[in-house]
């Protein structure tokens, strides 16, 4: 789920989507207005689930989607190969979730609280709460 923002108004360290991804933008380039056209903004975003690297060149006066993130504390009950099972400490229900960061991995284990973000959809373990 997303909402429309102007483009102008995007800074770094917000968050838009971009070719269906939802990315943490890294740069913005603005330039001024010309005598034929419009100021341009230019976005360089960095995907959040697969860290893929996204350009967007387009009017300071047009609209991009910006995703939705609802963040979420869990508990995790198990872990076996690439998936791990959590619990959501409010409405405990279990989620599945399967690719984790590689620098979560070593602090992951069964019954550790975690942080998790919801985006568009799909789930990604943020951080371990110690």
């Amino acid at each position: 789920m997303s909402k429309p923002v102007d483009l102008g108004s995007v800074k770094e360290g917000s968050y838009v989507v971009l070719d269906d991804s939802p990315c943490r933008v890294v740069e913005v380039e603005k330039s001024k207005p010309g005598k034929h056209g419009s100021a341009k903004v230019r976005l360089v975003a960095i995907d959040v689930f697969s860290n893929v690297k996204h350009s967007y060149v387009g009017p300071a006066s047009s609209r991009i989607e910006v995703p939705m993130i609802d963040k979420g504390a869990g508990q995790i009950l198990s872990i076996s190969g690439n998936t791990v099972q959590m619990m959501d400490m409010q409405t405990y229900e279990t989620i599945d979730v399967d690719s984790v960061e590689e620098e979560l991995r070593p602090k992951i284990q069964a019954g550790a609280e975690v942080e998790y973000w919801r985006v568009m959809g799909k789930i990604k373990l943020v951080r371990v709460k110690s």
